[in-house]
């Protein structure tokens, strides 16, 4: 019986390496360094549509339009072009919400895709292009519960945090006012550094960088 339970065991292990093996990733040059990215198997909607523009060059040279320190970087808006220059034809629509919340959160580190507010989205589709990347601030207990009664607010109790997702955010950090109510569908595998940095650039008052941060190339590796 050990020896059928170990076999079962190695066999689920394996099956999950296998499937992060498969996982597509994007790597992103910018100015400030690289950002490489996988991609969630779990939102294939979000997941193909990145690789798409991605090898489409659509988000060369495009700026880090939005950055707020402790919170989020954002890019994918191609009107950041330099000016002058065009970019890929590509279509471009609204995505559907893929939120696989609690399996997929706003953790440090994670992709998402940004969108237009619920008085004018309350199917919560994501934009076509935007995205961010969260990089957030670590959490204990009692900021949780103040956060656990703004998500109650935001979401008519909708969305709990659990155990597993509360002690990450104390342990790595993240964003949980956003939980279940926009698309996360990847994570940095490599760069964080990088979108620290970033995060910690200079900003105007309108959360735009006073020195661009440009995306050089991204480029799909795996």
């Amino acid at each position: 019986m050990r020896r059928i339970i170990l076999l079962i065991t190695l066999t689920w292990t394996l099956a999950a390496t296998a499937q992060e093996q498969t996982r597509r990733q994007v790597l992103i040059e910018t100015t400030m360094g690289d950002i490489r990215i996988e991609l969630y198997d779990e939102t294939p909607l979000h997941r193909d549509n990145f690789i798409r523009l991605a090898e489409a060059g659509f988000y060369d040279g495009l700026l880090f339009h939005r950055v707020i320190y402790g919170f989020m970087i954002q890019a994918g808006d191609p009107s950041t072009r330099h000016e002058g220059e065009k970019g890929p034809e590509v279509e471009l629509n609204k995505i559907p919400a893929e939120i696989r919340y609690p399996q997929l959160f706003h953790k440090r580190g994670v992709l998402a895709a940004a969108r237009e507010g619920d008085s004018v989205n309350p199917e919560r589709k994501s934009s076509a292009s935007q995205f961010y990347i969260v990089y957030g601030k670590r959490y204990d207990d009692a900021m949780l519960d103040r956060m656990k009664e703004s998500l109650d607010r935001n979401t008519n109790g909708e969305v709990k945090l659990t155990p597993e997702v509360r002690e990450a955010y104390k342990t790595y950090g993240g964003t949980p006012h956003l939980d279940g109510q926009y698309t996360v569908f990847g994570e940095v595998i490599e760069g964080l550094d990088i979108v620290k940095a970033i995060d910690w650039v200079d900003t105007d008052p309108s959360d735009r960088p006073l020195t661009d941060v440009r995306i050089i190339q991204a480029r799909v590796v795996k």
